[in-house]
């Protein structure tokens, strides 16, 4: 047992290693949430990589760059006709993250999700959260939503973006074509889909009474997707504080919108018959089916050339994952589990660089340290540890709700543990924090 407990921390320590920590120079995430924090919030990332090897090749290729500046939705109206929804995420994302940083010249940031795709794009956070309410609740695919969390709220501690940077993704869009999307734009873009309505309509083939509830269903969808939107920045969030204050509205508005859903999806629902239930709920598994069939032919060569090469690999990274989400899961009993978490605490936040560089006294280091340790424990507490779907519409609206609560209340106690923290610095050292994020992979 030990062993294989140790196997799989190596694992989640490699995805880390690997996926996060590109270099040294860039190797500063915080691991002080423990052995298991550390594995689970590595499992998110072994996920994301056996998924969705395909987006990077995509986002690398550029082949949606003008379509991330436009503001329509790149998917085109007819949602029935099924394009790989991950690879096209993680290209639109990508190029309007990455077009205003660093001049655009990065191939990659350091924020980036495992599936290529940014959860910050600019001062935009979260932008495809509609579409992922849609995804999880209707299809029960909560891989994108899963994967929000510790990343996210570190890289709103510590921007990549430089004030500029972040200003001009905030300047009005002009006649002329602009390399950086504007933060409205890039939220119109973002969240157009709406509730399916077509294809659950001819899942379930509904009578008059229940299209009408259907339609009163579409109707509540399109008004969560609106509010959804007004949380949409307008101006650039000038320091830490308000980019935690972006985010607790974002997530606010997304537990507003699952309200606006909750009792039309209940009336629709129960207007069913069991036969109708069924129909609506085999949607999740022709999705399931549709992207892999999706993966399967649109693979890249090289991966097809190396697919058997690479199968046992990847089903050994899987199952590593698995083991480090079992609720028996200890690493601490393992030595050598123990020596790799040790290691990874030397690639840590550079808190004593941070306290040197900003000359922090005592009471105002431990109030650091305090504020490292309630970021971190972010990683066992939204860990992306796989489950089950639920099996109605209503129980995984009510689970996403319940993991968005969750997010919630972190964010909130990282944000109070931000004021504790600067309460009593000076303006010159609260301006020496704002400049270590972007000083990352420079």
């Amino acid at each position: 047992m030990p062993g294989r407990m140790g196997l799989a921390l190596a694992g989640a320590v490699l995805v880390v290693a690997t996926v996060l920590l590109p270099d040294r120079a860039e190797a500063q995430f915080g691991l002080r949430g423990g052995p298991v924090g550390v594995a689970r919030f590595a499992v998110g990332h072994v996920i994301g990589l056996s998924r969705l090897r395909h987006s990077r090749m995509a986002v690398r290729g550029g082949r949606y760059r003008s379509a991330a500046l436009r503001s329509q939705d790149p998917r085109g109206a007819d949602r029935s006709q099924l394009s790989n929804p991950y690879v096209m995420r993680a290209a639109l994302t990508a190029q309007a993250a990455l077009a205003g940083w660093q001049g655009g010249r990065r191939p990659q940031g350091w924020w980036r999700h495992p599936d290529g795709s940014y959860g910050w794009v600019g001062p935009v956070f979260w932008p495809f959260a509609h579409d992922d309410l849609t995804n999880a609740i209707v299809f029960g695919d909560t891989t994108s939503l899963s994967l929000y969390g510790y990343g996210d709220i570190y890289a709103a501690l510590f921007t990549p973006y430089a004030a500029t940077e972040l200003a001009a993704y905030t300047v009005p869009q002009g006649r002329r074509a602009r390399k950086v999307p504007t933060a409205e734009t890039l939220c119109e873009a973002s969240d157009t889909g709406g509730l399916p309505v077509e294809r659950v309509a001819s899942a379930v083939a509904p009578n008059e009474a229940q299209r009408t509830a259907l339609d009163e269903l579409s109707s509540a969808w399109l008004a969560a997707r609106d509010t959804i939107r007004t949380a949409c920045p307008a101006q650039t969030p000038g320091n830490a504080a308000e980019r935690l204050g972006l985010m607790r509205e974002r997530v606010e508005a997304m537990i507003k919108a699952i309200d606006t859903m909750e009792a039309p999806l209940s009336k629709f629902v129960g207007l069913l018959n069991d036969d109708q239930k069924a129909r609506l709920n085999a949607l999740a598994n022709e999705r399931r089916a549709a992207l892999a069939s999706y993966q399967s032919k649109n693979a890249d060569k090289n991966d097809i050339k190396n697919a058997s090469k690479n199968a046992d690999k990847n089903a050994s990274k899987d199952a590593q994952a698995a083991k480090a989400c079992q609720a028996d899961y200890d690493p601490v009993s393992d030595e050598n589990a123990q020596r790799q978490y040790e290691q990874l605490l030397q690639q840590q936040w550079p808190a004593a660089d941070i306290a040197t560089t900003l000359q922090l006294d005592e009471v105002a280091r431990a109030r650091f340290e305090v504020l490292q340790d309630t970021t971190l424990r972010t990683m066992q507490t939204l860990s992306a540890c796989p489950t089950e779907p639920a099996a109605t519409p209503q129980a995984r609206l009510a689970a996403v709700k319940t993991r968005l609560q969750t997010m919630l209340q972190a964010v909130g106690a990282i944000a109070d543990a931000l004021d504790d923290f600067q309460a009593d610095l000076s303006d010159e050292q609260k301006a020496g924090f704002e400049a270590i994020g972007p000083k990352r992979g420079a």
